[in-house]
């Protein structure tokens, strides 16, 4: 009995939003591009995504900002939301609630390296 390999599609960023795939609550991966959450994430890492994790303040999130996905930390700075790069060499980005959430980050790798996975929600 041959088992019947499951098809993953790989979508352009853009069109994301279209996919309908998987479930809105269910889990999913990214890959990380760019530099402007190094060195905690370098480009090439590997992210979970939690559609319904609880967001709070130091979470690593997917948010929606200014008509696109970016990738950052969460951090109450008084009584505003900032999404904040862990590289110095980019700006905070101030969203308006945790409705601009659409996920939390619960787990890195190296793409071929199980063993370099960390955990990010217990």
């Amino acid at each position: 009995m041959v088992a019947e390999k499951k098809i993953i599609p790989i979508v352009a960023a853009e069109d994301a939003e279209e996919m309908s795939a998987c479930a809105a609550a269910e889990p999913f991966a990214l890959m990380v591009l760019g530099d402007s959450m190094e060195p905690e994430f370098v480009e090439r890492d590997i992210i979970i995504i939690e559609p319904e994790g609880l967001a709070t303040d130091g979470s690593y999130v997917l948010a929606w900002l200014n008509d696109e996905h970016i990738f950052r930390q969460l951090v109450k700075h008084g009584e505003k939301w900032l999404l904040h790069p862990l590289n110095p060499s980019y700006p905070d980005a101030e969203i308006s609630g945790l409705e601009a959430v659409r996920g939390v980050i619960i787990q890195k790798s190296k793409p071929g390296r199980r063993k370099e996975a960390k955990r990010y929600v217990e």
